[in-house]
């Protein structure tokens, strides 16, 4: 199932790592052990029960990054993007049921998850959605269903209008795809600022807050564990804190998304909405049909913002139905 060109395939117990093939054969024996072993305990952290994630992890390198991915299944490629501040880890249901019925990719961008940032990375929208490219590059993936939330909206839109060939269809959570207004400014200015940075890097306060805040049901402790994880560091901590800040401060990448979307109106589109979202509402639903003139709504009544975690047999159902039927 894995296509890639110029790379070596380095097989380890339980894991499947790709890299650049430079970086393995500059390596001695012992350093290239310690190494292997090093990527083996990055992706197998003690924060992260694999009962509740039983999933093979890859890693592919894009430009300096180490970026984590799950491929589970056979049949059409479904593309699972994550926002903030989760992880390929908020699709884990849907990977599960939908498995048998599609190739469900989910990766996680650099800093959230089990991926790894290079020196000097941003963290964002515009360097996640160029990270989304580089994958589906280097797998050679093509007819994509692409599965956004969430930032995943812009992030994955973004790339979907640059790259519109590769698109078969959309599937549209609580998301949105242009410059922010209203209550978004507002929300930016409340956690993207200053002062906020110092509370989200010193006590992970978006993450304890937000996960929690949008989750209809209580999280168990190793759920919870396995979202909180990835962020058990202030310098951890920070690509949280940059996204709410570049709601305001990636408003030139935004309305390039917006202009892409003029690319995709002819793409089949899914809409998936979680009616109990206090961050996207009904007014951004309505927005968002209007680029999109062939689209089915599946409206989750009592779902909030992390839909995938809410309402997951509902998703899964109305995939199936959309794009099989």
């Amino acid at each position: 199932m894995l296509m890639t060109s110029n790379v070596e395939n380095i097989s380890i117990p339980e894991f499947s790592l790709v890299m650049d093939s430079g970086l393995p054969r500059n390596l001695n024996t012992v350093t290239y052990i310690k190494h292997k072993l090093m990527i083996r305990n990055d992706l197998n952290p003690t924060w992260l029960d694999r009962s509740l994630f039983p999933f093979t992890s890859h890693s592919l390198s894009i430009d300096g990054n180490l970026v984590h991915y799950v491929d589970e299944g056979e049949g059409p490629t479904l593309l699972l993007l994550h926002g903030n501040p989760t992880w390929s880890f908020l699709y884990r249901h849907i990977i599960q049921q939908l498995a048998p019925t599609f190739r469900c990719i989910a990766l996680d961008y650099p800093g959230f998850g089990l991926s790894t940032a290079k020196a000097g990375y941003g963290f964002t929208p515009r360097e996640h959605s160029m990270i989304v490219e580089g994958l589906v590059d280097q797998l050679r993936l093509h007819n994509l269903r692409i599965m956004v939330q969430d930032w995943g909206g812009p992030i994955g839109l973004g790339f979907a209008g640059r790259r519109p060939d590769l698109v078969h269809s959309l599937i549209l959570g609580n998301t949105w795809a242009w410059p922010a207004r209203g209550g978004m400014t507002a929300f930016s200015v409340v956690f993207g600022n200053p002062l906020a940075r110092l509370l989200i890097t010193r006590y992970n306060t978006l993450a304890k807050w937000l996960i929690p805040a949008g989750t209809n049901r209580t999280l168990t402790e190793s759920e919870l564990g396995a979202y909180l994880g990835p962020f058990s560091t202030p310098a951890s901590r920070l690509p949280t804190w940059i996204f709410p800040k570049e709601i305001r401060g990636s408003t030139a990448y935004l309305r390039e998304v917006e202009a892409g979307l003029s690319q995709l109106r002819e793409k089949p589109v899914l809409v998936v909405w979680g009616e109990a979202d206090g961050a996207f509402q009904t007014s951004e639903r309505l927005r968002l049909l209007t680029y999109f003139p062939i689209h089915r709504i599946r409206l989750l009544a009592e779902a909030k913002h992390f839909i995938q975690e809410n309402a997951p047999d509902e998703i899964c159902a109305a995939i199936i139905e959309s794009m099989l039927g």
